[in-house]
């Protein structure tokens, strides 16, 4: 691993950028995802910075179920992101559909359109939940 390499590596354990995508939901996941990002849980003293575009993020946080009409834009983010990428699934819609598990629409969690890496469950799950997930996903990008 040359030089340039290792010093793509060391950023991103030191500060991984995160992109959040909400497929559809009640919000409750949002809120927590965003209470993280705040000054009480205040994640951003470990590095990690929410970024508006799939072409900056190291994460990508999804919340909500996914419908059909969704699914190929949850696909195409996923394939703008850099590698190596990963995926948060927050909240019990994003990890099985949740509530919406048997309607026509809904598929029945995000790793049937994308690859998963770290399932946060509850509705909602807590800040804290959160955070330890995207820990565990440092954890896989020193691995990476």
């Amino acid at each position: 691993m040359g030089l340039r390499n290792r010093l793509i590596k060391w950023a991103r354990i030191k500060s991984p950028w995160i992109i959040h995508f909400d497929c559809s939901s009640c919000n409750g996941c949002d809120i927590e995802i965003v209470a993280a990002l705040t000054p009480r849980y205040d994640v951003e003293r470990f590095g990690i910075l929410l970024r508006g575009s799939p072409r900056h993020a190291d994460i990508l946080v999804v919340s909500g179920s996914v419908s059909h009409q969704v699914a190929p834009r949850l696909r195409r983010i996923y394939e703008q992101m850099p590698e190596p990428k990963f995926v948060m699934a927050v909240g019990a819609c994003a990890c099985g559909a949740g509530v919406f598990r048997d309607c026509y629409n809904v598929l029945e969690g995000v790793d049937k359109v994308i690859p998963v890496d770290v399932y946060v469950p509850g509705c909602p799950p807590k800040p804290e939940a959160i955070i330890q997930g995207v820990v565990e996903l440092i954890e896989k990008l020193k691995a990476a």
